[in-house]
């Protein structure tokens, strides 16, 4: 599966895009729709003057893939577009080897569908520290789960 058009607009909406680079809640170098900068792209200043909206959407729909990829592989239960663009935002948010080990995953594979909302209201802290917006963004991928959005 692919995120659909809706799950990109709502992912959109949720990342933000800044167009000049900044610090995310963790404190790591972003720009774009949520791309954290690698270091070689840090040491060449590959993005100092910024980036334009296009080149955003590029390196979205590059940051995607692994998401995309982490979510088809790893479930092994049946998803409807909009379960599988909730966990796709999920999953682009906190790493792909974080959904691998989640518990959320777990779950999910043994059939627990209506256990993802609690296990994502879990995941609501970056550096140690809760985050309101991120606790605000689980909801959000919550809705979408149950298909609300």
């Amino acid at each position: 599966m692919r995120m659909s058009t809706n799950g990109l607009r709502l992912l959109k909406e949720w990342e933000g895009c800044r167009l000049q680079k900044y610090r995310d809640a963790g404190g790591k170098w972003t720009i774009g729709v949520g791309h954290l900068l690698t270091k070689e792209e840090l040491m060449g200043g590959k993005y100092d003057d910024g980036i334009t909206e296009l080149e955003a959407m590029t390196l979205l729909a590059a940051d995607l893939r692994p998401a995309e990829g982490a979510v088809n592989s790893a479930v092994t239960v049946d998803l409807r577009q909009h379960e599988f663009d909730a966990l796709v935002s999920f999953t682009f948010n906190v790493g792909a080897g974080a959904f691998r080990k989640s518990t959320l995953l777990r779950k999910l594979n043994n059939g627990k569908y209506e256990d993802v909302p609690a296990e994502l209201r879990k995941w609501v802290r970056a550096g140690g520290k809760r985050y309101h917006g991120l606790a605000v963004r689980r909801e959000k991928e919550i809705a979408l789960w149950k298909g609300d959005l």
